[in-house]
């Protein structure tokens, strides 16, 4: 079964490529806040609201019940709503100051023993900037945030990025038993996530040096299934960038390579399941979104999605969309290697919120990735 958790599929492996290097520096620890006016409150006093606190035992020590067994959240609603989530004051780090960017790792938190780690890159010398969410898959944690070659290319061109992780993944997977994980807990792992978006975005908006008007959201496997609902749940998403999509559960659930030695898969094919996470189905949220820019690649070599449920995504989604497929991981790298990945949701940021006509490419970064494309027509299928 382990196996079947950290399958290697070929999306994850083109990333690494794409990501031309790993993290060469360690997660900081929390100190003081800095004394800046667009960051949070100085270390409260007596009398303010305490900061995240960092969960050890991942038991309560009041009630000693485990933490998760405390979480009361409606999964099944792309909405807060009754869930009760209530966000405590954020412990910040200092800042990295590199050439063209400042890094900050901040932990937030909402719901017992689950502080999460985001990382917020902003672009040096842009004053309220366009911002992108970045959600990779569940197999990923945060070391791409830690990266200065990534930081870099996500803030060319002006741009900030907020990077973390999703739920039941990376550091935020602790203190459950063994069997359980993001796909055997598949409405907590996406309903909790999306849920994370909305409380994040809030975050954001209480800093004051972000373009609330101007936000997009990235996600890659799991993370562009998140995405999209994140977008049908929020309207202040105006972009959204989905890589190969999980979705279409009933069919995704029985045939995905993801746990496919996963002695539990069966339980899965059950209607209880079936129904818990029918909610949390991008087919569903495709029809009704009303952001207004969407992307969707597909790469055909990607085992994690079925075939027969890319076509459903690929049919559920508004006309709008920008639809894209490769027959092969090459075949995307001649298109979207070098860092041109990142160029459509930044280009998407910068044109009117009401879309309108096509718009000619803004750069020569934007030119080069059509050139590109050209080039490697034959091998995209339609």
């Amino acid at each position: 079964m382990l196996a079947g958790r950290a399958v290697v599929l070929t999306t994850c492996f083109f990333f690494v490529l794409l990501q031309h290097g790993v993290a060469q520096q360690p997660a900081q620890a929390f100190p003081a806040d800095p004394p800046a006016t667009s960051q949070p409150a100085p270390v409260p006093g007596p009398l303010e609201e305490p900061r995240v606190s960092v969960d050890t035992n991942g038991v309560d020590p009041v009630t000693g019940i485990p933490y998760y067994k405390e979480i009361r959240e409606d999964w099944s609603s792309l909405q807060v709503g009754t869930s009760e989530l209530h966000p405590e004051q954020p412990l910040v780090t200092l800042p990295d100051d590199a050439e063209t960017f400042t890094r900050t790792l901040v932990a937030l938190k909402w719901r017992p023993g689950d502080a999460l780690d985001v990382y917020i890159v902003l672009p040096k010398g842009v004053k309220n900037p366009p911002a992108v969410l970045y959600l990779y898959n569940y197999t990923d944690d945060t070391e791409r945030f830690k990266n200065d070659g990534w930081c870099r290319r996500v803030t060319s061109g002006g741009v900030a990025a907020i990077g973390f992780v999703s739920a039941l993944s990376g550091h935020r997977f602790h203190d459950r038993p063994m069997k359980q994980w993001f796909v055997s807990e598949l409405p907590e792992s996406v309903g909790s996530t999306v849920h994370d978006v909305k409380f994040i975005l809030d975050y954001m908006a209480s800093r004051g040096d972000i373009d609330m008007n101007r936000i997009g959201m990235f996600g890659q496997g799991s993370g562009a299934t998140i995405a999209l609902l994140a977008a049908a749940a929020d309207s202040r998403i105006k972009a959204v960038d989905a890589l190969d999509p999980w979705g279409d559960w009933p069919v995704w659930l029985a045939k995905s390579a993801v746990g496919a030695d996963d002695p539990e898969r069966a339980n899965r094919l059950k209607p209880a399941f079936l129904k818990q996470v029918a909610p949390l189905d991008p087919v569903q949220w495709l029809p009704t979104l009303h952001t207004p820019y969407v992307r969707i690649q597909q790469n055909l070599e990607d085992g994690a999605t079925p075939r027969a449920s890319k076509n459903r995504i690929k049919a559920a989604a508004p006309r709008r969309t920008e639809f894209e497929r490769f027959a092969t991981t090459a075949a995307f790298m001649n298109v979207e290697g070098g860092g041109r990945l990142f160029d459509w949701i930044k280009n998407a940021l910068a044109k009117p919120v009401n879309p309108g006509k096509p718009q000619a490419p803004k750069n020569a970064a934007v030119a080069s990735r059509a050139t590109a494309r050209a080039s490697v027509k034959r091998t995209v299928q339609p």
